[in-house]
């Protein structure tokens, strides 16, 4: 799903949950129902098992190594992690595109808040998925001309909830190993355990179990811990973007008119650019893997994402602590959670965070 975050860089890399009940039941529109389905029909078609792949002397060698290192991730998934064990990521698709799918962001012009985009099995998410830029494109030019703000962010990986097999595709290759064995850890979260309509704890859970995964998928290949620098950069950088969040959602529930709103929104823009600029040379000198994104335009739908991925992981730590470190304990445990209806669910993570580390 919108699976786990963040490329090595921390910021939220996209990952698309198929809304699969749109190639099931009616959609909210014919267009987007045809290219749903055609763009999920296409995966299927051209997947190709990963185990013909790495024998098959015609693959590319760098190819097969990097198939041959996620096919052994994806087995310990399954084996250690106790992680679905399915076909899902066990067949490739080389894509003709550089995204699998594009996502339109939306929020009105003078708020935080996503413009809901709601389906059958998904639930409601904040953004609508394409298989196609130029859809997207002109999904984003109907919502832009209505007065929203808007933002598309190119996906690479993808996946249905275990509706389909879902494959690794050549855009998830561009990351590196930890990325991409992380990424499938993640997304196979997601197939054990989804809450309809809460993506907050969702996206945490599966970042929680990638990131632990993963620190364990290291340990057993005699790998040291992954490396902190990138994650603790990224952590003060998602805390930069929330706080400019939360300097918007005050500005716009002050009451004041359009025009005072407007000037305010560019000013804690600019602010937040100032902030950025200080930190970094205070923090990180001579690291500016953040500066392009923050020179790039900023409006309200380009925040959506941050803080998404990662707001209740300290209370799956926790849980996964009292569970002895034992993963089926501690899927029994997130089960018992997801059954809640969502403000007790809320209740009891936001009592576990205290005692997180």
């Amino acid at each position: 799903m919108p699976g786990f975050v963040p490329s090595r860089t921390r910021i939220p890399r996209l990952i698309v949950i198929a809304a699969v009940g749109l190639l099931l039941c009616a959609c909210s529109s014919l267009r987007y129902y045809a290219q749903a389905a055609h763009g999920q029909g296409e995966l299927i078609v051209h997947r190709r098992a990963v185990s013909k792949l790495v024998r098959d002397p015609a693959t590319d060698p760098e190819l097969a190594a990097r198939l041959r290192q996620a096919q052994q991730a994806r087995r310990f998934a399954s084996q250690r992690l106790a992680l679905p064990d399915n076909r899902s990521y066990t067949g490739y698709v080389a894509l003709d595109r550089p995204y699998v799918v594009w996502n339109v962001f939306a929020t009105p012009r003078f708020s935080v808040q996503a413009v809901p985009q709601c389906f059958p099995v998904a639930g409601c998410v904040a953004y609508r998925g394409w298989f196609r830029e130029a859809d997207a494109k002109a999904d984003a030019a109907r919502l832009r001309a209505r007065g929203d703000d808007v933002w598309i962010g190119g996906v690479p990986a993808y996946s249905t909830l275990g509706w389909f097999a879902d494959p690794i595709l050549s855009s998830m290759l561009r990351w590196d190993d930890d990325e991409l064995d992380g990424t499938i850890f993640h997304e196979l979260a997601h197939q054990l355990i989804y809450v309809k309509g809460d993506s907050a704890f969702n996206e945490s859970f599966a970042t929680f179990v990638q990131t632990e995964g993963l620190r364990e998928w290291r340990r057993s290949c005699g790998l040291p811990p992954p490396d902190g620098h990138a994650r603790a950069m990224g952590d003060g950088f998602t805390r930069q973007v929330l706080d400019l969040r939360t300097r918007l959602q005050t500005l716009y529930a002050s009451g004041a008119g359009e025009s005072a709103m407007e000037a305010g929104k560019q000013r804690e823009i600019a602010a937040f650019r100032a902030r950025y600029a200080q930190w970094r040379d205070r923090d990180w000198p001579n690291d500016h893997r953040y500066d392009a994104w923050v020179a790039m335009p900023i409006n309200n739908a380009r925040l959506l994402p941050f803080g998404l991925y990662d707001q209740w992981t300290p209370a799956f730590a926790v849980l996964f602590q009292r569970a002895g470190r034992r993963w089926p304990a501690f899927y029994a445990s997130v089960r018992k959670l997801a059954r809640e209806p969502k403000t007790q669910r809320e209740q009891a993570l936001q009592a576990l965070l205290p005692q997180s580390p």
